[in-house]
């Protein structure tokens, strides 16, 4: 029988009198751990318990147990932990920051509705229940604006859940289900467009105008002038625009093909001025890449007066849908947006209210015949 001082960090039982691990060197503090051994006619077993005093505790206790033959156990092996969801988590995020640029999202999921779900949970542990049951959950709760989860938010928290465990099998981590195989994803309907009327256009320039923040400003009226995306605008170098060809380089965009595309006058004159702080054409603090604009963009948004869901994204599908409106070919606004695929661009493919408007008064003109002109009606 003995009591030992247990090593947490390497499993190494030491002397009651020792101040460190005599293999990892790691010193022992208040709040080191004890290992009880104890061994009866060739019968053994060990406990790593708090304090001595239980230590001894136990050991009386163990004893007395294996005296009565309650234990009949050959060998104690301490069982292997098992992988829970934080554990490929913490493997998983180092991975995601090399192969993802939302990376960031997936972060703010995890910790605000996965980890307290599921994070100290095995994955052997979780079923599809467990997940059908925050999906509803998620339905009924509200968001930090006060509003219901949307559908997307909702599936993206399932499509995480999904990669991880689909991670940890291709890791050779775990070789069990997947339980989100089992599992519905929400209804998303995304295909939201949005289109300022001439007069919210000719408020938000006029805002833009006045602005005091000049850098500020230049990043709207660039998105409105060009449909880049947001992150792309952030990642904009001054290396990449080029003002005598009139055209933009985007390097590692959503498509992950650097890419060229033209841009108008208009759009490079809203840069052509701002002073040269990095090699960014919109830094943030210390010259470094923005991962934000939106307390920027609030701002300008309520000054100009446009409706509070309009999103910055927005910019772009009213770029996309003013030169599709205008009669620019669908294929060249594909190009312009740096869609894969032309059926992507169809999204944006919405004709403004005047246009519309303007149709219907000529269908009613085309469609009513003229004074003495007979309609011939072809079989």
């Amino acid at each position: 029988m003995a009591i030992e001082i247990h090593c947490s960090s390497c499993y190494t039982s030491n002397g009651l009198d020792a101040k460190k691990c005599s293999k990892c060197g790691a010193a022992f503090t208040r709040d080191k751990k004890y290992r009880v051994r104890v061994q009866v006619k060739g019968k053994r077993i060990s406990r790593v318990v708090d304090n001595l005093t239980i230590a001894r505790e136990v050991e009386a206790a163990l004893k007395g147990d294996l005296v009565r033959d309650e234990f009949e156990i050959a060998d104690h092996k301490p069982q292997e932990r098992p992988l829970t969801l934080a554990d490929v988590w913490e493997k998983y995020l180092p991975w995601a920051k090399e192969h993802k640029k939302s990376w960031r999202d997936d972060e703010y999921y995890y910790r605000a509705h996965i980890e307290p779900r599921f994070g100290a949970k095995p994955l052997a542990d979780i079923t599809a229940f467990d997940i059908e049951k925050m999906k509803t959950e998620m339905k009924k709760g509200k968001n930090a604006r006060g509003k219901p989860f949307a559908a997307q938010t909702i599936k993206h928290q399932l499509v995480i859940i999904r990669r991880l465990f689909n991670l940890a099998r291709k890791w050779n981590l775990y070789d069990g289900k997947n339980p989100v195989d089992s599992v519905s994803m929400p209804k998303v309907d995304n295909q939201k467009t949005e289109m300022l009327t001439d007069e919210e256009a000719r408020r938000l320039l006029d805002t833009l105008d006045s602005w005091p923040n000049k850098e500020s400003a230049a990043f709207i009226k660039f998105a409105m002038f060009t449909g880049m995306r947001r992150g792309e605008l952030m990642r904009l170098a001054w290396n990449d625009v080029d003002f005598e060809r009139g055209a933009v380089t985007l390097r590692n965009p959503k498509g992950g093909k650097t890419t060229t595309i033209s841009v108008s006058t208009q759009a490079l004159d809203t840069v052509r001025d701002l002073p040269v702080t990095s090699e960014l054409v919109f830094p943030g603090k210390g010259g470094m890449t923005r991962y934000d604009f939106k307390g920027p963009w609030q701002r300008i948004r309520k000054a100009a007066g446009l409706p509070v869901d309009f999103r910055f994204h927005g910019l772009r599908h009213h770029f996309a849908s003013t030169l599709v409106s205008n009669g620019v070919d669908m294929a060249v606004v594909s190009k312009m947006l740096t869609h894969k695929d032309l059926s992507t661009t169809q999204r944006y493919a919405h004709l403004s209210p005047g246009a519309l408007k303007e149709a219907a008064r000529m269908s009613g003109e085309l469609l009513t015949p003229k004074q003495g002109q007979v309609l011939k009606i072809v079989k």
